[in-house]
């Protein structure tokens, strides 16, 4: 068998920037501030800068990024909340901690996206926010769902753990809802050495009320006005975030390139490529396709050492935790993308060898 190919390589990027890694990790180690310093403070300037939002407040994680924004607004039990059912578990956790109920929607079926259409149709008298997820790297469609959340008066979440630097009419995912959610998991475009997260907003009532939230509901030592949570974003994912934020540019494009050499090698298989929004910026978190021999596909890939997955293999409305709620929903495109989608691997230290090797084997695979 040939050398494997990985979905992603975390090891490789740090050897990658291993001297600038290392010389952030031992400046936070040599100055004995691990909590709420300088490092986090810079990476929330940098990050807000980039995303174009004035405020960004760091936390524990995209998990809790997305809880923390929805407890900041005041979701809470009665209330319902509409996301896409296509996407990962975290997004409906995270509207089930503070009590309200998560309301599924279907997506497009060509960008895996919600819709403004889709979402109209799942709005009830108790609907009082929306999280738009921005799946595989790209925005949806930011300027209808904008839109119905302003004729009804909802909270807009954008979900953007796999989207950071991903674009929309000009504006970056995170910039344009009430609040803008990220992860830096050590798989995202921004990773992390470990589990760490970030929520962007407009608005500087609710950073001051995120920076509480996150910090045992206090802002001042041992005076604790409400019961917060503990998520804050430690200083040594901080330090090494910003030496890739510093790259994330360069890397995004490259993913891109990559995506673009995917494309014209996979012309002409039995196969769905992915769609990319013209009005907007695609950053390729994932590259997924679609087919109905998916899963003899994958199966083909492995045999030559050649990782692929499943994002996601069950819609979240027949997941286990939340099915007997919704039994009898039906979300078509949502249920149809489990069955067919894989994702390829894609990073920026990907070779066009093994880009090649992939396309090869899928074509084979295909006959």
């Amino acid at each position: 068998m040939s050398n494997p190919i990985p979905m992603v390589d975390p090891a490789a990027e740090y050897r990658a920037l291993k001297s600038e890694i290392d010389a952030a990790v031992g400046r936070v180690l040599a100055s004995g501030r691990y909590v709420l310093g300088p490092e986090g403070e810079a990476l929330e300037r940098e990050l807000g800068a980039y995303v174009g939002a004035p405020h960004a407040v760091g936390c524990n994680s995209g998990t809790d990024a997305l809880h923390l924004a929805l407890v900041a607004a005041g979701i809470g039990a009665g209330d319902e909340v509409v996301l896409p059912a296509f996407t990962f578990f975290a997004t409906a956790e995270a509207v089930s901690y503070t009590g309200a109920t998560p309301i599924f929607a279907d997506i497009d079926a060509r960008t895996f996206n919600l819709t403004g259409e889709a979402l109209k149709k799942r709005l009830t008298p108790k609907t009082r926010a929306v999280i738009v997820v921005h799946l595989f790297g790209q925005c949806a469609a930011l300027d209808e769902i904008s839109s119905v959340c302003k004729t009804k008066n909802l909270i807009l979440v954008e979900d953007c753990a796999q989207a950071l630097g991903a674009e929309y009419q000009g504006r970056r995912a995170g910039s344009w809802g009430d609040f803008g959610c990220f992860s830096f998991y050590p798989t995202k475009n921004l990773a992390a050495a470990g589990d760490a997260g970030l929520v962007t907003t407009r608005n500087p009532d609710y950073d001051r009320l995120l920076r509480m939230l996150r910090h045992h509901g206090s802002r001042q030592t041992y005076l604790h006005e409400r019961v917060g949570w503990n998520s804050r974003l430690d200083e040594l994912q901080a330090a090494i975030l910003r030496v890739k934020l510093t790259k994330l540019e360069q890397f995004n494009a490259v993913r891109r390139r990559i995506a673009q050499r995917y494309r014209d090698r996979l012309k002409g298989a039995k196969l769905e490529l992915p769609a990319e929004d013209s009005r907007g910026k695609h950053v390729y978190h994932q590259f997924t396709i679609r087919s109905e021999r998916r899963d003899a596909l994958r199966e083909a890939l492995a045999q030559d050492g050649i990782a692929s997955s499943i994002f996601y293999p069950m819609p979240l409305h027949r997941q286990p935790a939340y099915e007997a709620f919704h039994r009898d929903l039906a979300l078509p495109a949502s249920e149809a993308a489990a069955r067919t989608v894989l994702s390829l691997p894609i990073n920026p230290l990907l070779d066009d060898a093994s880009v090649e090797r992939i396309c090869a084997r899928i074509h084979e695979a295909l006959r």
